[in-house]
């Protein structure tokens, strides 16, 4: 599709337009969980984010390369797995399935590949030996280092000098280092650490062996599955400095003539009614934590959605009320012919290519809303089918579609009428035996499930609550 893409590059620190390396095929990487906790919704908010990328690229290029990964070394995984007296492995493999269960109700996509970082150790040794041999990397006291100052353009990404990165960051200061901000590329292992976190290494003691630092693993992974040049590497705006500054300036000191990423994506943070989201404040919310009160997955995506991702969102229930009104509007204007006669795979046009339009510009999802609102005005007014249809096609598109939510909403979700209709006719008997108690009990059980008692003179009706 011949269509303009804007995106602020992070990089450059203006809005450019997209230039892929080979016009048919876009690659993208993106910064994935790192596995020792249930995603929340600042996770979830760049997951859902880079999602819709995700979607737009692949209806605008003929092919798409898409690597999110799975951080399953980590010292916050060592120190998450000792908590809970389980090995490390049980405790990744648990979090995996909670983090794929809370995004599949965000209707995420899943990515071309999803590489875990324990099964990519080789690349990273491999990577590590590459910078020591060009002199960008040292080896002190079984640790194997990044030497920063044999890397000039250090600072690029996130446009600090040296000073500014250790006056704003929090620095390891370590013996070992030459620098503060040198950063690890291996590490020994602890002498507590589980077997599955140790890898064997040309360095330190072999007897107990190491594992990556954090920052090589997405260079080893992205070079892997990209090459050392590709299009696009995104991921929330905390990661910019130090773990994007570091991916960058590793993989270009290891491989030469590589650029690596030629665009930066950075969404912006998230707070809670104002305040940054923490435990110790009590207001660390998780996807889980919202699907267990009932808010559907979709209304999660729409709210995570609406502001533009390059923005903070802030998190709050007036902003979670608008979303659920939003969603439940649009799907109001639909019954369940017009679902049924949806089909996905139909010719796109007209509101779609509005709404690709719209989103070339930095994925601006506010305006792209904003359209599909003054839509909904139209459909409902002149009952348009064929808008109607088009109108099905970007909620599918931008990962909207739920017919469950719609079946919800409209009072039409499966029901076991059989049995609905033999509890009635017992409360009917009950009613004539003068069992009152027993008839109440039968109302009150039905209620509970969600389905409501009408009594008039044609008999008992119900219908879903």
């Amino acid at each position: 599709m011949n269509l303009e893409i804007k995106i602020f590059n992070t990089l450059s620190r203006k809005e450019e337009v997209l230039q892929a390396s080979d016009p048919k095929h876009l690659k993208m990487y993106v910064c994935g969980p790192t596995v020792y906790d249930r995603p929340h919704l600042g996770n979830a908010r760049s997951v859902v984010v880079y999602d819709l990328w995700f979607r737009f690229f692949k209806e605008v290029f003929t092919q798409v390369t898409y690597v999110r990964n799975i951080t399953d070394v980590d010292d916050k995984i060592n120190a998450a797995a000792k908590e809970q007296k389980i090995s490390i492995q049980e405790l990744t493999q648990k979090i995996i399935g909670f983090f794929y269960s809370d995004i599949d109700a965000l209707n995420v996509l899943r990515p071309t590949f999803e590489p875990r970082a324990t099964n990519h150790i080789a690349e990273m040794i491999e990577m590590v030996e590459q910078l020591i041999k060009n002199g960008f990397a040292y080896v002190s006291s079984g640790h194997v280092l990044f030497d920063v100052a044999a890397y000039k353009n250090y600072g690029e990404l996130s446009n600090r000098t040296l000073d500014e990165m250790i006056a704003g960051s929090r620095v390891e200061i370590a013996a070992y280092k030459r620098n503060p901000l040198d950063f690890v590329l291996w590490k020994p292992a602890d002498k507590d650490d589980d077997a599955s976190s140790i890898f064997q290494s040309p360095w330190g003691d072999a007897n107990h062996g190491g594992r990556p630092g954090w920052h090589i693993e997405c260079s080893a992974m992205s070079l892997k599955y990209l090459g050392a040049n590709f299009d696009i590497h995104g991921g929330g705006a905390d990661l910019q400095f130090p773990h994007h500054e570091n991916e960058m300036a590793q993989t270009r000191c290891a491989v030469k003539d590589s650029k690596f990423a030629s665009y930066w994506i950075h969404n912006g943070f998230l707070t809670v009614d104002g305040e940054k989201m923490s435990k110790s404040l009590k207001n660390f919310i998780t996807v889980k934590d919202l699907l267990e009160k009932g808010v559907d997955g979709i209304v999660i995506r729409y709210l995570l959605l609406s502001t533009h991702y390059r923005k903070p969102f802030d998190y709050n229930q007036k902003a979670l009320e608008d979303a659920k009104k939003s969603v439940e509007k649009f799907y109001a204007l639909f019954d369940e012919n017009d679902l049924k006669s949806y089909q996905a795979g139909a010719h796109k046009k007209g509101l779609f290519l509005e709404v690709l339009t719209e989103l070339s510009d930095d994925l601006n999802t506010s305006k792209t809303f904003a359209l599909l609102h003054e839509k909904a005005k139209e459909i409902k007014h002149e009952n348009n089918q064929d808008l109607k249809n088009q109108f099905l096609q970007v909620l599918d598109f931008l990962g909207l579609m739920d017919v469950s939510f719609f079946k919800q909403k409209n009072n039409l979700s499966d029901v076991d009428e059989s049995f609905v209709n033999s509890k009635i006719e017992q409360r009917k008997i009950a009613k004539q035996e003068k069992n009152w108690a027993l008839a109440d009990q039968i109302r009150k059980d039905l209620l509970e499930k969600g389905i409501v008692l009408e009594d008039n003179k044609d008999g008992t009706f119900w219908k879903k609550s």
